[in-house]
């Protein structure tokens, strides 16, 4: 007999929400979890029901996963008190490694992308600032589809959750700013599907520290708080108050058994010589959850590292033949929108093209009648003209008489000017003769003057002289006299010849003086300018520009140097990373410090340090088992 029975006394009432729809079932009585999680799936069309479960509400207010092997009436489901139904939820339960390898139908690419987003956006998952407004960007593309300039609106994006709440606070910007960068990041986007556009989303959000990651509050044996990590790889063991790095890993495939006694949970590892590691939960329902957790992605773990069973193989087959035929549909419509957009375009061109034409008839249309009624007023003015050149000509006759008149008369002033100019430079001339024969007589009157002084004084020396001799001989008056005569005439010639021989020899000592200071000036300005010439020569030689020319082995081994350095360049450097600093940079400014919670400082700090999730756990594995060990119980 079926589980599903029709009979209303005897079914039980049950809902089953999705993150995109709500479904509604009666079971009967004896109905099993896996009769209902079985229905589900067949419902919605899901046939990689491994990762997922139903989530409820127990009646202890515990969140638990319904056991497929037992009765869904006796698994402690809380009975909803209005409509009398069981309320259960449909959600991802394990999470795979890598999201483009496993996942295969569209529709868990859907659930877990639905989910996926749900947790960031409610902060279960911590997501930094710029990774948010990328993830944002897909999350539009999806609801949307591609970026259309002529659908998209200005204050779109603005009613919808797209970030975090703690991204939001955490800046001072207001929505519109979101929403212009998260546009800028949807422009960007290459023309994709919805199942393509979620597989990218699911690519970045699997890289986030906490995404997979169920953690469970526990002690170890010095009773230190931490946190379990229950993630498809292994278990992980985290700081209290650091969800994101783990202070120490071990994978599935080192670990042997797993089990628990109340509070206290053991893991035996493979290696025999390594101790089982203990550790303390809060009550039993948390150690059972762990325990369902452990089991689950262990078999996973184990499954993805052995061949693929019939069933997913022919799964992959049929998602690749899908795959190819809607790329083959992607591509014919591509193209058919290409060329209905070029139609669009040249049927815009010739529209726009008629329009031009139209405008360009009434323009000329205008023209003419403009050029009518413009010909009438040229014949009008044409005879206003021929008028007023007459009265023009008969004032240029009348002008050209007083022209003649007036340059008669100019020339005439320009004469007595001529004229007038000559008698002012002969006034100069004999004035300057007159100045210079008066320098002249001046010259000689003082010639004279001095010559009369020295002739006072000779004839004084003379009169001194002969009273001397007078007194000395008492020689008679007559031949004193003669003698005086004599002597006063030749001392008078002699001071004469002196005082004109004088000036003469003064002047030729001052002219060969000159003469020969001159010559000396110029030959030492002469030979200054040539050291000068010598040294510019010098310095022109040094600044002139010597021609550098590099062989071809050279120039092909700067070639090769440039090349290897680009693809160097471009190996090491993603369009995505330099996209998501640039974006970090710009948001920066307008960071509100003390908004900051915990985890963005050790986001900040994780970043600062050059680390990300999977160098970490690297780094973690790197340790033999038994460090670990030892290393979990001293924390």
């Amino acid at each position: 007999m079926s589980p599903f029975g029709s009979k209303k006394n005897r079914s039980l009432s049950v809902r089953v929400s999705t993150f995109d729809s709500e479904l509604e079932f009666e079971l009967e009585q004896r109905a099993t979890g896996q009769d209902l999680f079985d229905l589900v799936c067949r419902t919605i069309g899901l046939r990689e029901s491994w990762y997922f479960g139903l989530q409820y509400v127990d009646t202890r207010s515990n969140v638990s996963w319904l056991k497929m092997d037992k009765k869904v009436k006796d698994q402690r489901v809380e009975l909803h008190s209005n409509n009398n139904f069981y309320v259960f939820s449909f959600y991802a339960k394990f999470f795979p490694e890598n999201v483009s390898e496993e996942l295969i139908q569209e529709i868990t690419q859907h659930l877990f992308f639905l989910q996926v987003k749900q947790s960031i956006l409610s902060m279960d998952i911590y997501c930094r600032p710029e990774a948010s407004v990328l993830l944002a960007s897909y999350a539009v593309h999806v609801q949307y589809g591609p970026y259309d300039y002529e659908t998209y609106k200005d204050g779109m994006l603005a009613g919808g959750e797209l970030l975090p709440k703690g991204v939001t606070d955490q800046y001072q910007m207001t929505p519109e700013m979101w929403e212009e960068r998260i546009k800028t990041w949807y422009m960007d986007h290459e023309p994709m599907t919805r199942d393509e556009v979620e597989m990218e989303y699911l690519k970045i959000a699997q890289d986030l520290d906490m995404y997979g990651v169920n953690y469970f509050p526990i002690t170890n044996k010095n009773k230190t708080k931490l946190w379990l990590g229950v993630t498809a790889v292994g278990l992980n063991i985290y700081d209290e108050r650091d969800k994101l790095t783990p202070k120490t890993t071990f994978q599935w495939n080192e670990i042997r058994h797993v089990s628990f006694d109340d509070k206290k949970f053991t893991i035996r590892l493979v290696d025999a010589k390594v101790s089982s590691f203990i550790f303390y939960s809060q009550d039993l329902h948390i150690n059972k959850m762990i325990l369902d957790l452990c089991k689950g992605n262990h078999d996973l773990y184990m499954r993805r590292r052995k061949p693929d069973t019939m069933e997913i193989q022919q799964m992959k087959a049929q998602a690749k033949e899908e795959k190819q035929r809607r790329q083959i549909e992607r591509k014919k419509f591509i193209r058919e929108k290409k060329l209905r957009e070029k139609a669009e375009h040249d049927r815009f061109e010739l529209e726009k093209r008629l329009e031009h034409l139209q405008d360009e008839m009434r323009m000329a249309s205008d023209a003419l009648r403009r050029s009518e009624e413009t010909k009438e007023l040229y014949f009008e003015k044409s005879r206003v003209n021929e008028e007023q050149m007459q009265l023009t000509e008969c004032k240029a006759n009348h002008f050209k008489t007083e022209m003649d008149r007036l340059r008669e008369r100019q020339m005439k002033i320009e004469r007595e000017k001529h004229d007038l100019e000559k008698k002012i430079r002969d006034a100069d001339f004999y004035v300057h003769q007159l100045t210079v024969e008066n320098d002249k007589r001046e010259a000689e009157t003082e010639k004279l003057r001095k010559e009369l002084i020295c002739a006072k004084m000779a004839e004084r020396e003379a009169t001194a002289r002969l009273l001397n001799f007078l007194n000395s001989g008492r020689k008679s008056s007559t031949d004193s006299l003669l003698t005086t005569s004599t002597v006063s005439n030749a001392v008078h010639t002699s001071s004469s010849i002196a005082a004109i021989s004088t000036p003469s020899l003064t002047n030729s000592i001052s002219t060969n003086d000159i003469e020969t200071a001159g010559g000396a000036d110029l030959t030492t300005s002469a030979s200054h300018y040539n050291i000068m010439g010598d040294n510019s020569s010098n310095i022109s030689d040094d600044l002139e520009p010597k021609e550098f020319i590099l062989t071809d082995n050279e120039m092909e081994q700067i070639t090769n140097e440039i090349e290897r350095s680009h693809m160097e360049y471009l190996r090491k450097s993603k369009k995505q990373v330099q996209q998501l600093q640039t974006l970090r940079s710009e948001i920066a400014p307008h960071k509100i410090e003390e908004n900051q919670s915990n985890l963005d400082i050790l986001s900040e700090a994780q970043i600062k340090a050059g680390e990300n999730k999977y160098s970490t756990l690297k780094k973690l594995k790197s340790g033999s088992t038994k460090a670990r060990v030892a290393f979990f119980e001293e924390l």
